[in-house]
């Protein structure tokens, strides 16, 4: 049984604006009506003998991985949270143990859960040519055959073949300059180094055992400390943080004997940039990549994208990326995509928000969208899913008015239980303890005035929580 194992924890930072840390680019739809999220899920359930996902997430992210594996008809996976970041050795490790306990035979496909592939048959064809290198006992990696000389990426030179289709790795590369790129891709002997990888589950253990093993015998702790939290598997914080951060190449597949390649070609990109999305994307006449509303004059190869209700209108604009969100706008060219980070360590440094949260925060009860804000106010459009409720809190800071704009409110304030409809309102004064929730079988959306001396999430005490947050 091949259990996929897809690492969901990355940050995205690169695809800011529209990728920010409470919602990076594996849960956004950026290639077809589908996460690259649950792209990544239907993609690995397409191979035959294939187990139910093993997620690594972030803690904050739980959620929205729950959800978008609901809407897939997904439900025996199993998510593992992380609640400390410490690259994709951990991570899979901690993946390892947990297919182990459940089969100790397990075949381990590890997804990240962030890529674009346009060929999945050629992937399919890939991961079932890799099974007898994997059987007998080889950590496969799956290396994209180039097609120009990238120099964004690692390569991996092939060795001596172990069959038709796998090749032992002779060498690992880190990313090259031009020069030396346009001689791999010559060569025909190298491939880019994709981050996925199929082996056995104690295969992988035993060579991290042997070449990592501080990091192995941190790991082992950390699981052992795993309980369960609704459907998600917790481990310790404090435990997680001191586990040795590095990644699967350098703590076990570039020291490990056993390592194999199998070449594939199946329209595979990380997503690293925009001027990467803009090569996956069809382009018009004039090579323009245009999402939204957009009117492009005289403008060629160029990548915009602008969110509802706001028009982009391009002149005379050559090898631009646009991109507009409700509260921030990135311009550059094309050439200098990889220099988002910047925008997003100043962002940090300044003490901003704007590159952990969009406008519109999702929580596990539905959304709010913060769409007015000034001295002692702030205003929220609310919507709550059906069925759903907010905790049982109280402000310090704060009193709130909740209008209904549609569907049905069920009120909790102090010791008062009561409903709201349609154009129907209530004012919660400071200090009340209140809950929202919807009793009906639509979604709820109301419109929330807060007023008070300070109006920031962390004002919130919360006494019950259906979702574990009290």
């Amino acid at each position: 049984m091949i259990r996929p194992v897809i690492l969901s924890g990355g940050s995205g930072t690169r695809l800011w604006p529209l990728s920010r840390a409470n919602k990076p680019k594996q849960f956004l739809s950026l290639d077809g009506s589908d996460t690259l999220f649950q792209q990544t899920i239907s993609r690995a359930a397409k191979l035959s003998s294939i187990g139910a996902p093993l997620v690594v997430c972030s803690d904050q992210h739980r959620f929205m991985v729950a959800e978008q594996l609901q809407e897939l008809g997904v439900s025996e996976a199993t998510i593992l949270l992380e609640p400390v970041a410490r690259n994709t050795a951990p991570a899979i490790a901690l993946a390892a143990l947990a297919a182990m306990q459940e089969d100790p035979d397990a075949l381990l496909l590890v997804l990240p859960a962030d890529h674009i592939i346009k060929d999945n048959d050629a992937f399919v064809r890939a991961v079932e040519s890799a099974l007898p290198a994997t059987r007998e006992g080889w950590l496969v990696t799956f290396g994209i055959t180039p097609d120009e000389p990238e120099t964004g990426f690692g390569y991996i030179r092939k060795g001596d073949a172990l069959d038709a289709h796998a090749f032992k790795i002779e060498q690992f590369v880190e990313k090259p300059n031009q020069e030396t790129a346009e001689r791999y891709l010559a060569s025909g002997e190298y491939s880019w180094n994709s981050g996925m990888f199929l082996f056995k589950a104690t295969s992988f253990w035993s060579e991290l055992e042997k070449h990592a093993p501080e990091l192995a015998q941190a790991v082992h702790k950390v699981f052992a400390s795993a309980t369960r939290d609704l459907d998600f598997v917790r481990v310790d914080a404090d435990l997680m943080s001191v586990v040795p951060q590095d990644s699967i190449d350098y703590a076990v597949m570039e020291k490990t004997r056993l390592a194999a390649v199998v070449p594939v070609q199946c329209g595979w990109s990380d997503i690293g940039s925009w001027s990467a999305l803009w090569t996956t994307r069809d382009k018009d006449a004039d090579g323009n990549v245009l999402s939204g509303d957009v009117l492009a004059v005289d403008s060629t190869s160029n990548f915009v994208q602008t969110h509802d209700r706001h028009m982009v209108a391009l002149v005379g604009i050559t090898d631009l990326v646009v991109v507009t969100t409700p509260d921030a706008t990135l311009v550059m060219h094309r050439e200098h995509a990889q220099k988002v980070k910047l925008v997003v360590d100043a962002l940090k440094a300044d003490g901003r928000s704007e590159h952990l949260f969009h406008r519109k925060v999702y929580r596990p009860w539905g959304s709010y969208d913060s769409i007015d804000a000034g001295e002692r106010f702030q205003v929220k459009r609310i919507v709550v899913k059906a069925g759903a409720a907010l905790s049982l809190q109280k402000h310090h800071h704060r009193a709130e008015h909740w209008i209904v704009v549609s569907g049905t409110a069920e009120v909790t304030c102090d010791d008062k239980v009561f409903l709201l409809s349609e154009n129907q309102s209530t004012y919660l004064p400071l200090g009340s303890v209140h809950r929202l929730r919807n009793p009906g079988k639509v979604p709820l959306e109301l419109v929330e005035v807060q007023s008070g001396s300070y109006l920031g999430e962390d004002d919130i005490v919360r006494f019950e929580d259906v979702y574990g947050r009290a």
